[in-house]
């Protein structure tokens, strides 16, 4: 990835488009099987069986075909990917495959004993969330008493096996206050890495709406978590805010400063919005979806290659084309390294090419 420049009258970045779009990063949600029972799950995920997920035959040909697009980097999720049986196996063979590979427990699974087969099959980091600071709120978002206790021994057991960990944090209004505590416990454990994602309504979401933050709220945060980027040495991110890159370049130009690879890390070359364009998901029945929560198919694994469905399936060549993004979306001068959430975007209108409802923007064109 070649570092890029960007300005607030050229905000884009050089961001792959058309049907060669370079492959980044896979979510494949191993299983649905989850010992959690959280307000926010994407996947409404619960204790299993669940039926028609891939066997261990097709994760291997999916990670093959992966593989065969570029070297990628694939997150084993869920559910809970711990409870699948054949999980270290599975990650395994795609780190001989050349991939790199990556977790997301909750950390209530994650032993001293499993920390270090993680390890040994090549896992080379987890994440682990945590959404309060506390036992109290922590364990209301996750609907079971104990997984904040849990989430921290997962970490510590992390650690002693040295295992790199991301602490993950999804954003509402229940925890908004708690959200300067959790990235502070965040560095105190030893997290190489805060990421914070805000609410997309899907799944069990769509029940909790109404704790989505606002848009004035949702700037506030984002802006916040701009000004930790010298504050602390954990590498920062912030996942379904799109918004955070056009605000990281109207903040860059304040301080009068060139958005570079060299001053801003990867958020310099990367975007917002990465469904279909350097990302993509693949369900536990191997449907192929831009991302987690925008629940449109894109093909199945099961009936054509992973490889046929990122290079030619109609959704992504969409997705890949920011000329056709609507209403202010298709006009703002940041659609390049924003885009918007166009899962957010699916929820609130059925159309995931119409503009961002929690972005706050006016583009300067709608000014003039």
């Amino acid at each position: 990835m070649n570092p890029t420049t960007s300005t607030p009258s050229d905000p884009a970045s050089a961001h792959p488009a058309g049907k060669n779009a370079n492959l980044r990063l896979v979510a494949w949600e191993t299983t649905r099987n989850c010992n959690l029972a959280c307000v926010h799950c994407r996947a409404s995920a619960t204790t299993g069986p669940h039926t028609g997920e891939l066997n261990t035959d097709e994760a291997f040909r999916l990670l093959d075909q992966i593989a065969d697009v570029g070297r990628a980097i694939v997150i084993l999720t869920g559910g809970e990917p711990l409870l699948r049986k054949d999980i270290f196996e599975v990650a395994a063979y795609g780190s001989r495959k050349g991939l790199r590979m990556v977790m997301a427990p909750n950390g209530t699974l994650l032993t001293e004993e499993v920390a270090h087969r993680l390890v040994d099959c090549g896992i080379k980091r987890v994440s682990i969330s945590l959404d309060g600071a506390t036992a109290k709120v922590h364990d209301r978002f996750r609907k079971v008493e104990g997984a904040f206790e849990g989430a921290l021994r997962g970490v510590e057991m992390a650690r002693r096996a040295g295992l790199d960990f991301q602490i993950n944090t999804t954003i509402t209004k229940t925890n908004l206050d708690q959200i300067p505590a959790i990235h502070q416990l965040a560095a105190r454990l030893g997290a190489v890495a805060h990421h914070i994602f805000l609410l997309v309504p899907t799944g069990r979401g769509k029940y909790i709406v109404d704790s989505a933050i606002d848009a004035a709220e949702y700037e506030q945060t984002l802006n916040w978590f701009y000004d930790q980027r010298d504050k602390t040495s954990m590498e920062l991110k912030a996942t379904c805010a799109p918004h955070y890159y056009r605000i990281l370049r109207q903040r860059a130009r304040k301080e009068g400063k060139t958005v570079s690879f060299k001053t801003h890390g990867l958020d310099a070359v990367t975007r917002g919005c990465l469904g279909g364009i350097g990302f993509c998901f693949v369900s536990h029945r191997g449907d192929v979806q831009p991302c987690g929560f925008l629940s449109v198919n894109c093909g199945n694994v099961r009936q054509r290659s992973f490889a046929d469905i990122w290079r030619n399936a109609e959704v992504f060549a969409t997705l890949r084309d920011y000329d056709k993004l609507k209403g202010k979306c298709g006009i703002c001068e940041y659609k390049q390294v924003c885009g918007g959430c166009r899962a957010r975007a699916f929820e609130a209108t059925g159309d995931f090419l119409s503009e961002e409802p929690l972005c706050s923007y006016i583009p300067h064109t709608s000014k003039q």
